[in-house]
């Protein structure tokens, strides 16, 4: 009796370990997206209502959630704060909270490159480096997309036949 619920919990373990890496894949995806639309959101702020940067982060941030959602806040709070540059409180928010997002290198890259242009020229100018970092992360997701896919379901699968295994060497 003791066997069969050791099995029982090895088997839900490994079961569900593989379905947390499959969401890591998801997450990612979702989470580009966000960051996608508080872009867009952004450019709009910007563009249209010239809307001052800290409030208009303020309502990118409004739009996104999570660890996303985050990021704008902390940048819009650190240039309330004063004394900081556009660069150094974005760059400091990404430090501080990127280790929460599912999100990887080449995001994390394009908006460091982005908070380098924001602030420091005209609207017309921040717009064309919005749409750039927008155009990298659209890319960034399409792979993000391709890898749920290709490795979502491996990941899932794994995690089974791992912990499958453990049981049947327990046996």
């Amino acid at each position: 009796m003791l066997k069969l619920a050791g099995a029982i919990l090895v088997l839900l373990s490994g079961t569900l370990i593989g379905f947390r890496q499959a969401a890591r894949y998801a997450d990612r995806t979702a989470q580009i997206r966000q960051l996608l639309h508080a872009l867009q959101r952004l450019e709009t702020e910007i563009g249209f209502g010239h809307t001052p940067l800290p409030e208009a982060l303020e309502r990118a941030a409004a739009g996104a959630a999570g660890p996303v959602a985050s990021l704008f806040h902390r940048t819009a709070e650190r240039l309330r704060a004063g004394g900081a540059a556009v660069r150094d409180a974005l760059r400091a928010a990404v430090d501080e909270g990127w280790s929460l997002t599912a999100m990887r290198e080449p995001e994390r890259s394009a908006v460091i490159r982005l908070g380098d242009a924001l602030g420091i020229s005209d609207r017309e100018d921040q717009i064309r480096h919005l749409r750039l970092a927008a155009a990298l992360l659209q890319a960034e997701e399409a792979e993000a997309r391709d890898e749920q896919a290709r490795y979502g379901k491996m990941w899932r699968s794994l995690g089974f036949m791992a912990a499958l295994l453990v049981v049947i060497l327990m046996l």
